[in-house]
């Protein structure tokens, strides 16, 4: 694959205000959210931490994710600060083994 057909992301950063510093907790501002979903027709959504099934199926999948909650000085990592934002608790918000949920699969194990 040539550099002209390589897809490139779409370029955030925190001092443009478009990214929130881990110390902050993490994630997009509205400013990062609106040029993303400008940029690749997405539309990212403000997080939800006061309940939900967006905040149930966040805190579930990025509860899983590997790597560490703090770094090896002991400054949380962006997945703990994006947890902390969301207000997950730990381990995540996964109840049972995933035939509860409710949507498009009605509780039946797919």
């Amino acid at each position: 694959m040539d550099k002209a057909t390589k897809k490139k992301g779409v370029s955030l950063a925190i001092g443009r205000g478009e990214k929130l510093p881990v110390s902050k907790g993490a994630g997009l501002t509205a400013k990062g959210r609106a040029k993303y979903n400008a940029a690749t027709g997405s539309n990212l959504k403000a997080p939800q931490p006061e309940g939900g099934a967006r905040k149930r199926s966040f805190c579930a999948r990025m509860s899983g994710m590997p790597g560490p909650m703090k770094d090896e000085n002991g400054k949380p990592t962006r997945k703990a600060a994006s947890l902390k934002r969301w207000n997950c608790k730990e381990g995540g918000a996964v109840r049972g083994g995933g035939c509860e949920v409710r949507g498009k699969t009605k509780g039946k194990m797919v």
